[in-house]
């Protein structure tokens, strides 16, 4: 799917009283939603392999993933390639800092993927035992952001 078409349904969405659209396109799926917290986009990919030469680029995935650290706690991994941000704006305080207490839903940071800003939500209640990665920080796919203390 074109970034181009992406951009347009972002802006449909943006524009009406729709609170979500799903659209498949050739096994690639993409919901959009938004919220009193933003908009939201998250994509899936099919469980098939696709030829190297006609891969799409990677699309944000709206949910981390929880993994168990060698460290005494499970580490929040990111669910997509961008840049992590701790805070909604640069002036504004970050959404968690170590020592915190999280619950599930809770946002924990922002990943910013193709101009999009996507909300980075707790799966796990918990506490921050550290985060792993610097403001600013361009993280990968399934890079450690936070160490956590399940509850």
């Amino acid at each position: 799917m074109d970034l181009n078409v992406i951009k347009k349904l972002v802006k449909l969405v943006e524009n009406s009283e729709i609170d979500e659209l799903e659209v498949q396109d050739e096994g690639l799926q993409i919901r959009i939603s938004k919220g009193k917290s933003g908009m939201m986009v998250s994509a899936s990919q099919p469980m098939f392999q696709i030829p190297q030469s006609a891969q799409p680029a990677p699309i944000a995935v709206s949910e981390p993933v929880l993994v168990p650290a060698s460290a005494g706690g499970s580490e929040i991994l990111s669910p997509m390639v961008g840049t992590f941000y701790q805070a909604p704006a640069p002036d504004a305080n970050a959404f968690v800092k170590e020592g915190d207490s999280i619950q599930v839903g809770q946002v924990l940071c922002i990943i910013e993927a193709m101009k999009l800003m996507n909300e980075i939500e707790s799966e796990v209640s918990g506490k921050i035992l550290k985060i792993l990665v610097e403001n600013g920080q361009a993280v990968e796919f399934n890079q450690p952001l936070f160490l956590i203390e399940k509850a």
